[in-house]
């Protein structure tokens, strides 16, 4: 169940709501509905991380996105340094990472070639370093960071459920799977994947086709969608930034939020991955919980990228 409350915002034309919290799957977990990515975050110093956390848990967003590899290693260890210079912020977060790409890096002089590793020494390492990197002792959903061409399902399983009964890692999903490899490892898991985050957005929105969010709805799972705003694709194309601009005068928005509400309003409780290192960003995201799109902006939405109406 999602529970919001209202808020009114007359200087936006439209009420935003405060986020609880919303179940990705059944069996858990429970995130904020935005989630914000610290891909980027290496760039800033832990009290800037600080403060970006802190605005996120003002707005209601309290779900944040890692990967073992963002930073060139050491997006993980930014945040975790912020965590460390305050501990009581643990509990009020929920950490989402990643694992199984191999960088060519200064910092793993052992890769000799960038490629995926999915066995289960890596993955429990990984996991492992993780919590070193983060300061603290469970991880809410880790995701394999892209599908292995050498995944052997029986060593993931055996990873995922050694470090599910350590209490090291609470749910488990994948990013970047399609259909087929998603049902596939799901038939050896004893427990339920809790989501495949995937490319997403107006810009990127093949997924609603092709099965891959369908498949996603069949098990109730909520899609996370990394590059919700198509890289700012809008920017380069006049002719939708122009029209993106008069919708958003319409709703008394931002560009921003309607690019977000146009995900929001699909039915499969999709979890926007919002890439930024601005606290005003984050506020602005936010408040895009508020904006219900109308059916038919939404499908004129979709006509200024497929420059085609519906059949």
């Amino acid at each position: 169940m999602v529970i919001f409350a209202g808020i009114c915002c007359p200087e936006q034309g439209f009420v935003f709501l405060v986020m609880q919290k919303v179940k990705i799957h059944p069996e858990g977990a429970t995130l904020s509905r935005i989630v914000v990515g610290a891909w980027r975050w290496h760039m800033s110093s832990s009290q800037q991380v600080e403060t970006l956390i802190k605005t996120s848990l003002a707005t209601g967003v309290t779900s944040f996105d890692h990967a073992d590899i963002y930073g060139n290693y050491s997006c993980e260890e930014v945040f975790g340094n912020a965590l460390r210079g305050n501990s009581a912020l643990r509990d009020e977060i929920e950490i989402v990472t990643k694992c199984g790409i191999k960088l060519l890096s200064e910092k793993r002089p052992d890769h000799r070639i960038k490629h995926y590793d999915t066995s289960k020494e890596h993955i429990v390492w990984s996991v492992e370093n993780s919590l070193k990197m983060l300061a603290t002792d469970r991880i809410e959903v880790l995701l394999l960071h892209r599908p292995d061409p050498l995944l052997n399902p029986v060593e993931v399983a055996e990873a995922f459920t050694v470090l599910k009964q350590q209490g090291k890692v609470l749910h488990f999903g994948v990013s970047n799977f399609t259909t087929a490899q998603f049902e596939m490892l799901q038939s050896f898991l004893p427990f339920s994947l809790v989501t495949n985050q995937i490319e997403l957005s107006l810009f990127k929105c093949e997924s609603f086709f092709d099965g891959t969010v369908d498949a996603l709805m069949k098990h109730r799972i909520g899609p996370m969608a990394w590059s919700p705003l198509g890289g700012g694709k809008h920017f380069h194309d006049a002719r939708i930034n122009d029209a993106l601009q008069n919708l958003s005068n319409h709703y008394r928005c931002t560009p921003t939020q309607l690019l977000l509400a146009w995900l929001l309003r699909h039915p499969s409780s999709i979890f926007p991955i919002l890439g930024t290192t601005k606290p005003e960003r984050i506020e602005e995201g936010a408040k895009s919980i508020g904006l219900h799109l109308e059916r038919p902006h939404w499908f004129e939405m979709l006509k200024w990228v497929t420059e085609r109406d519906v059949a």
